[in-house]
């Protein structure tokens, strides 16, 4: 069973090793069986290698994760977080609101992650 400390903290520690720019790190939060959609509506990454892949290309974007609010866990299986992406694109510094959703399995692993947001909580913020 998940407790509601243990579920903040494991997603504190998915920004923290983000931050750290450490994709294994990341990753063994995980179930071995795991999905990531990323953003929601696109296709679902299933599995150690396909979501290894996905934070491997993500921390090297340079991007940083600040939260916007505290992270709120569930009276069940779930945990969600408000966060900001702050990275570079082409046209400047950016940020991405995003909301991340994660279930956990019994051993306190991420079973999924869907993160929500869509082009118009992308904002350039070059002048």
């Amino acid at each position: 069973m998940n407790d509601e400390q243990g579920m903040k903290a494991a997603m504190q520690a998915y920004i923290d090793h983000f931050n750290a720019a450490d994709p294994e790190a990341i990753v063994r939060l995980y179930a071995e069986d795991a999905t990531v959609e990323d953003p929601v509506g696109s296709p679902v990454r299933q599995g150690r290698e396909a979501i290894t892949e996905f934070y491997r290309m993500a921390v090297q974007t340079g991007a940083r994760l600040t939260l916007a609010a505290p992270i709120r866990a569930s009276h069940s299986n779930a945990a969600a977080m408000a966060f900001d992406v702050q990275l570079t694109m082409p046209e400047g510094p950016s940020v991405i609101r995003v909301i991340d959703v994660m279930t956990f399995n019994d051993a306190g692993k991420f079973q999924s992650m869907q993160a929500y947001w869509g082009p118009s909580d992308m904002e350039s913020l070059a002048d």
